[in-house]
């Protein structure tokens, strides 16, 4: 069977009834909520398919975008497509600094690795590099998709809006809040 194959077959399966246990009301919602993530991502796969994970698929995007950049007609548009192709590349490099790694060594590591194969990424929980598809490094389509398109929503609308409103945070509120005081002077 094709990964990207509709999976109605298996829809009965995913039914199940989960008994989630655990010694704390605290734990027992957190791990309700992981059981809950897992299916909604779940059901989200089997209506788009799956795609490469670990910010992988994003870092392929962004060397598309910069390809489509050329292409543009004007300087401002050029601007938007090198701010998207970097937002596009900063999930894998992300997920190599917390793992201990050079970002920038990995990203060139998997574009280099994704001219031979198409799946090909980094595993950051075992530090080595491999085909995802085969490794179990999967992202929902529709959940990727989706992130996309409300970050770009939230981009334009920031762009597009006349004044922002933002909070000035003060920097001696600031420095007493890193310190650990205890009361709460300037919120």
């Amino acid at each position: 069977m094709r990964l990207n194959a509709p999976l109605w077959p298996l829809l009965p399966l995913l039914r199940l009834l989960l008994q989630v246990g655990a010694q704390t009301e605290t734990e027992l919602k957190e791990k309700k909520l992981r059981v809950e993530d897992a299916l909604n991502a779940t059901r989200a796969a089997v209506q788009e398919g799956v795609v490469i994970g670990g910010g992988c698929t994003l870092l392929k995007l962004a060397a598309k975008v910069a390809a489509i950049r050329e292409k543009l007609p004007n300087d401002e548009q050029r601007v938007g497509a090198d701010i998207i192709r970097k937002a596009l590349a900063y999930p894998i490099r992300l997920i190599a600094n917390n793992a201990g790694v050079n970002g920038s060594v990995v990203m060139e590591a998997v574009l280099a690795g994704a001219a031979s194969n198409a799946n090909f990424g980094y595993d950051a929980a075992t530090d080595t590099y491999g085909d995802l598809m085969e490794i179990g490094i999967l992202d929902p389509t529709k959940v990727v998709r989706c992130a996309m398109e409300n970050a770009v929503s939230v981009a334009k609308t920031f762009l597009l809006s006349d004044v922002v409103i933002v909070n000035k945070v003060d920097e001696s509120s600031q420095a007493m809040a890193a310190a650990g005081a205890a009361e709460d002077y300037g919120y």
